[in-house]
Parts: structure tokens; sequence; C-alpha cells
């Protein structure tokens, strides 16, 4: 329960970023949500650029948020000597990620949006295949694609530097899914 729970954040926190560039994009601001609120009605007069912090401050406190809960997941090990190889993957992921940017700014509506979200979202959660975020990048996490010994291919998401595969000794991983792993440490 809490695994998929789990998932459902970070494939909100990997997604949310095509919402936020739609809105910037379109310039919808607080005041259009809350400026029928009588009470509210002063978010009208911000400044575009404070809606805009507020909604890309809202997947950086969900990443944070998935950072801390991840203790609770189930925890696996990885011994020095059992990685093959190793592979730095911030950048072969960023221009995948990057495409969800193109297709916010040629959205043309918000009923395509959620549409299109959805569609998204949906795919995201059930290909259990990686978690990638480039959010993690804000707060000090690296990529790391690794092969074990035993032909395993792993997605790595972890704070330290590693170069190479003998370097590689986790004494507590939190198992996100099968193939993908976070060394919070």
């Amino acid at each position: 329960m809490i695994n998929a729970a789990f998932r459902v954040l970070l494939t909100f926190n990997a997604t949310s970023l095509l919402v936020i560039i739609f809105l910037v994009q379109k310039g919808v601001t607080l005041g259009d949500f809350l400026g029928g609120v009588s009470y509210l009605g002063w978010t009208v007069a911000l400044p575009n650029a404070v809606s805009y912090l507020f909604y890309f401050a809202i997947p950086i406190l969900s990443t944070g948020l998935s950072i801390w809960l991840s203790k609770y997941l189930g925890k696996d090990e990885f011994k020095a000597g059992e990685v093959a190889s190793i592979e730095h993957a911030n950048n072969s992921f960023l221009p995948s990620y990057l495409g969800y940017f193109f297709v916010a700014l040629s959205i043309g509506n918000l009923e395509t949006l959620w549409f299109v979200y959805g569609v998204l979202f949906v795919f995201t959660f059930l290909s259990q295949a990686l978690y990638f975020n480039p959010l993690f990048l804000l707060f000090g996490f690296e990529f790391y694609n690794i092969k074990t010994m035993n032909g395993t291919a792993i997605f790595l998401i972890s704070r330290c530097k590693y170069k190479k595969p003998d370097e590689i000794d986790i004494s507590k991983a939190y198992r996100i899914n099968n193939y993908t792993f976070m060394e919070r440490e």
C-alpha cells in the first residue's frame, strides 16, 4: 500500500511540470483560481511571477515529501563487488523529460491538458520503469544505471557521486520497485 502511494507521488512529481508549463504559457495566475472568493480577492493584484513561483513550489515540496517518505519503503543492499558496471544517467533522461515541456507548450486548452496529463500520468505510473524527476537534482541527487554481476539492470537515485562499480557499497537502498532504488545517505 505505501509503495503504491509512494509511486503515485513520484509519478505526480515527475509529470506535474507539464501542468505548470501550460499554466505559465497561458498566463493563468492564482487570481484566476481564487479571485472569485471574496476574502481571497487580493490575489488578483499579485504579480504573475508570484503565481508561477507558487506553482513551481508545489512539485518541489512534493519531491521533498517523497524523499522524506522513502524511509518507509522496503530496504535492500548492494554489497561491494556486486555491481558490474555503472553509468551516469542524468543527461540521458533529460531530453525525454524536456519533451513534456514541448507538449505543454503545444496544448491549446485546459480540456486537452487534462486529457494529455491523464494519459501521461497513467503510462508513467504503469510503466514501473524509471522515476526520473529532474527536481531530485535540486536536492543533490544523481541518477545512475547500474548492472549487477548477475546481469540485473537497476536505476539508482543517490546523493553519492559514483564513478566506478567498485565504489558502490550501499548498506541501505530503498526499493521503489524491482528496478528502481533510492540511496538517501
